[in-house]
């Protein structure tokens, strides 16, 4: 008898392997360490929500919904974004429910992004950024945000721009650094942009967690940017609900429409009773609004105790990131500095260099704050042995 032959599948993405996430939360439960590494809460959502999901599928929704989505939540999405930032999108065309944001950047990515183009990104970026961009037989141009400060350098970016330039990626609040934009910095690349075909997807998914009185600055304030950008944000992120996965973009309905061609043969639409009890649960504007008084009594809680380490502070301007210096307490790289920690010390934590092509290690990791307060009070006093 013949052996079944398997076929060689080759591969699509031949420098892809198992993520750092994935590793370090498998020693972190190895080594029964606090996981400050991957960046979802360990405490539960409002039960509101959870009872809006059961009355959502008592009362029969549980079929398939319109391919774009449920439009009581479209237009809930409008209301909130004209309230936040000023401008109006159409819930019946600019205005897309997705499974999540990682699915809403790869299907932005597929639609308007042709093989041969160029794409940047700044680094460090969300590890799904480059391979969407390769999948979608595209090159990627990374220009590094400013090593320390995480800021975005108008004078690289631009010299990147060349003809072939199809599109840029933008992360505010950003993940890993935890830097926000400013006002400023969304102006110069308004400026920058204008004269220009390219287009915007902006990573907006941790929109509601901008500290210290700053606000969030949406590409949808700015006319030049809203003109040609894709806005990607996250319900899983907002509510505490990241396994849900469901997210939504919006955008101009011409970059809608070519969104849409490709997600109706992605996902094609997304899980109806979440979908209802979202729009149900948005029509009190409290949980997104509190949300940066919440998350910031957790970044001070953590800051308070890392203070009383070696470990050096960077500032947590957004998201629910912390990232420290590393360079007063170990001479290792990184990555092995995060091994150290969580098998040594009990907390898993992320090495920067993760979110960058080539490794780059300036000495900085991230720890995520998004935990029970006993949770970082538990890793504060391991890590108090720094």
């Amino acid at each position: 008898m013949t052996t079944p032959r398997t076929p060689e599948p080759g591969t699509r993405l031949p420098s892809v392997g198992t993520t750092i996430f994935t590793v370090m939360s498998a020693l972190a439960a190895e080594k029964n360490a606090v996981n400050l590494g991957q960046g979802f809460p360990d405490f539960g959502c409002d039960p509101k929500l959870t009872q809006a999901v059961a009355d959502a599928m008592a009362a029969g929704h549980n079929q398939y919904p319109p391919m774009p989505g449920v439009p009581a939540l479209r237009e809930a999405i409008a209301a909130k974004i004209e309230a936040l930032y000023g401008r109006r999108y159409d819930p019946a065309t600019e205005i897309t429910i997705t499974a999540g944001a990682t699915q809403a950047i790869i299907t932005t990515v597929l639609a308007l992004v042709r093989p041969g183009d160029e794409v940047i990104v700044l680094e460090p970026c969300y590890d799904s950024y480059v391979p969407n961009i390769e999948l979608a037989g595209a090159a990627v141009v990374r220009v590094p945000l400013t090593p320390g400060s995480f800021r975005p350098d108008f004078d690289r970016i631009a010299a990147a721009l060349t003809p072939r330039t199809r599109m840029i990626l933008i992360n505010t609040p950003h993940n890993p650094s935890a830097t926000v934009w400013t006002e400023g910095e969304m102006r110069r690349l308004e400026e920058l942009l204008a004269p220009t075909d390219v287009f915007v997807i902006s990573d907006e998914v941790y929109e509601h967690m901008v500290y210290d009185g700053a606000r969030h600055e949406s590409v949808a304030r700015f006319p030049g940017l809203a003109a040609r950008s894709v806005i990607v944000s996250s319900f899983g992120k907002t509510y505490h609900v990241t396994g849900w996965k469901v997210g939504y973009v919006a955008a101009p309905a011409p970059l809608t429409a070519e969104f849409r061609k490709v997600h109706q043969f992605n996902v094609f639409t997304v899980n109806t009773p979440m979908q209802h009890a979202l729009a149900a649960y948005m029509a009190d504007p409290a949980p997104y609004l509190e949300l940066p008084a919440f998350y910031s009594a957790k970044r001070d809680l953590f800051a308070e105790g890392l203070a009383r380490t070696r470990l050096k502070l960077l500032p947590s301007q957004g998201s629910y990131f912390q990232c420290v210096d590393i360079s007063a307490v170990s001479d290792l790289h990184e990555a092995e500095f995060c091994q150290w920690l969580t098998a040594e010390i009990g907390v898993a934590a992320i090495p920067l260099s993760a979110f960058y092509g080539d490794g780059f290690d300036q000495r900085v990791v991230r720890f995520c704050y998004a935990k029970k307060d006993e949770t970082l009070r538990a890793a504060l006093e391991r890590l108090a042995r720094l």
